[in-house]
This record gives structure tokens, sequence and C-alpha cells, in this order.
């Protein structure tokens, strides 16, 4: 099979490949799982169509059913979250995060239409908008996709609920000015127990600065930028535009333990 640039080395796949759920024993004969994972890892960073996967890849209709199930299941959430405490620990720090950035990217979608679109006045955006929380080193401890329309101090509320589930030892979380209208950072006291602190760019200060904390979530957005399937959404559900990140910090992480090991 042709090595992609895309497709997982034999370092990646053997910090992936138990983490992926067993097969089962009865049916048809099952899928080579690492060929399957490499064909989805090729859509995602080409930005390819489904039916235009190449024809050395298992069937796209098989690898777009893996794809698919995974997603309802939870399966790709799982792994990556496997995965990212893996990365953490290397890092030596705990497997949960106490601090979390947030901040949301506005991405035109397609044609091809699908629910929860709007119009981003600010940003003079169609599409939807990606909001993300991570880490101190980067890694999405949560997404959520929604329409554009969506105001950030609204949509943050929806990764706040997510953050409560996963992460109880979180204390505080960064944001833009954005976050600190319309009673959010009370709200997140009173319901999460955190403190949501905003990072203010300097006054006077003219162009490009780098703000403390900030930055960190804005180079989050330029690594899943580099898989093309992220350069519009082009997906019908926001659920499949939050796996698709997912699996592009997958690979991303997967890639970085496997260097790990190349250290030792």
């Amino acid at each position: 099979m042709p090595n992609y640039p895309s497709d997982l080395t034999d370092e990646q796949w053997q910090c992936m490949k138990g983490l992926i759920p067993k097969r089962k024993r009865r049916g048809r004969k099952p899928l080579n799982r690492r060929a399957v994972i490499n064909a989805i890892l090729y859509v995602n960073r080409t930005g390819c169509q489904w039916r235009a996967l190449p024809h050395d890849f298992p069937k796209w209709t098989s690898v777009y059913t893996v794809f698919w199930r995974w997603r309802k299941e939870g399966i790709w959430k799982t792994i990556h979250d496997k995965l990212r405490e893996r990365v953490r620990k290397r890092e030596q720090k705990k497997t949960t995060p106490t601090a979390a950035i947030i901040d949301s990217q506005s991405v035109r979608t397609t044609e091809v239409g699908g629910d929860e679109r709007g119009y981003d006045a600010g940003k003079k955006i169609t599409g939807r908008k990606r909001h993300v929380a991570v880490d101190t080193l980067g890694l999405v401890l949560a997404v959520v996709v929604h329409g554009a329309y969506w105001q950030d101090h609204d949509g943050a509320c929806l990764v706040f609920m997510k953050l409560k589930q996963s992460f109880r030892r979180l204390k505080v979380v960064f944001g833009d000015s954005a976050y600190g209208r319309n009673g959010l950072p009370a709200w997140v006291e009173e319901t999460c127990g955190w403190i949501l602190q905003t990072v203010l760019r300097p006054v006077g200060v003219q162009g490009f600065v780098v703000l403390p904390k900030r930055w960190i979530v804005e180079r989050t957005f330029a690594w899943i930028g580099r898989c093309r399937r992220h350069s519009k959404d082009y997906e019908r559900n926001p659920e499949t535009s939050e796996t698709m990140i997912y699996i592009s910090m997958i690979a991303i992480m997967s890639k970085r333990l496997a260097h790990y090991e190349k250290t030792i």
C-alpha cells in the first residue's frame, strides 16, 4: 500500500491500536483497521470527498461507515481524550488541567447546506463557528460547532457545560473581551465554580500583538488549519465537524507521542 503523507507510521500505530475497539467475532471478514484509519486521515488532511478516496484504500462506503459508527458511539472522542492524557503525562503534567483557554473561529459553509448555519455580522461570514477550549499545551479539551449567528458569550456556555462534565480540577478559563459580556463571568462562577479571566489588548498599541494565553488557542486553530478538510465546514452535521477536529488532533498527538518514543 502506498505510503501517503497522512498515513500512520508504525510508531503512531503502536500508540493508537490499543485504543481501538476489538473486532466483533461474528459477521463478515473484518476490515484492516489501520487501512481504514489511514483512509479517514487522508480525507481529513487532503479535504477530498469520501467518494474520491484512492482505490488502494478500502471501499469508501466501508470507510465512511466506520467513521460514522465511531462518531455515533463516541469512539473518536475516547481515542482523542486518551491520547491527550498520554501527551500531558509525557510533558510532566497531570492528566486533567487546572487552566483552559477558550476562543471561536468563524468559517464558511458550502452549498451542501446542512444544520446550524448563520451569518456572523462581525466577521461578515455565512457559516458556522468552531468553539474550542484548550489546555496550556494547546491540546483540545472540548469543541462545539454551532451556527455563526451565535454570539461568543452564548456559544461559550455550551463549551463550559462540556468542560464541567469532564474536568473537575479546572479553576480558571482565559478568553478575549467577548467572554466578559452579558454576565458570562458571573454565570461561569455560579454554575461551574471557575474564574473566567478576560485577556485584553494593551491600551494604545496598534497592529499585531501576542497576548498572554490567548496565543495558545490561536496556535491550535493553526494546527487544525493544516488539514484541508477544515478550510471550510463541508459537513452537513455539526457533530461531524466536531469529530473531524478530534481526528486532526489525534493525528497531531499520535505523531508527538511517536516522537517521544524515538527520543527515549
